[in-house]
């Protein structure tokens, strides 16, 4: 059985499809599932933004195929691991959480690097190039570290 991760960001359309492209590109695709999710609906079935796109293809990476969707609170049961981009997010996902195993699922991403800090991934939605660049930098250094945990 497959161990199941889902990121989540506000839209589904910068930080948490970068963040899936990025663990999906550390993860051996036969033990583990990714996918993402916004904890808003503005963005449903639409593409990831092309700025995240592009940097992502900087990399080497092709997220141009993923869609966005709005996060459901079935996604509590059916994954193992739930990675929220920033606090806002994860009050979002606390308020639908039933009970103590469900909030034991939902972590800050950055939690990974910067450990009970509780840091966000600044939102780059209204920014320019150099913000995606950080953010794909601050995704690709936490996804190494939870790639490692979770192989592990």
């Amino acid at each position: 059985m497959k161990t199941k991760i889902l990121m989540v960001c506000l839209g589904n359309i910068c930080r948490s499809p970068l963040a899936e492209g990025i663990l999906k590109s550390k993860l051996d695709p036969n033990y583990f599932f990714v996918d993402s999710a916004g904890t808003g609906d503005w963005h449903v079935n639409q593409a990831p933004d092309p700025r995240s796109i592009t940097i992502a293809k900087k990399h080497g990476l092709d997220i141009s195929e993923q869609r966005g969707r709005q996060f459901r609170t079935s996604d509590f049961k059916d994954f193992d691991h739930i990675f929220v981009m920033d606090n806002s997010n994860l009050k979002d996902l606390l308020l639908l959480t039933k009970n103590k195993e469900e909030r034991e699922k939902v972590k800050l991403i950055l939690n990974a690097l910067f450990e009970n800090e509780n840091v966000d991934v600044p939102d780059p939605y209204y920014g320019n190039e150099d913000d995606f660049n950080h953010i794909f930098k601050l995704l690709d250094e936490a996804c190494t570290v939870l790639s490692e945990k979770l192989s592990n």
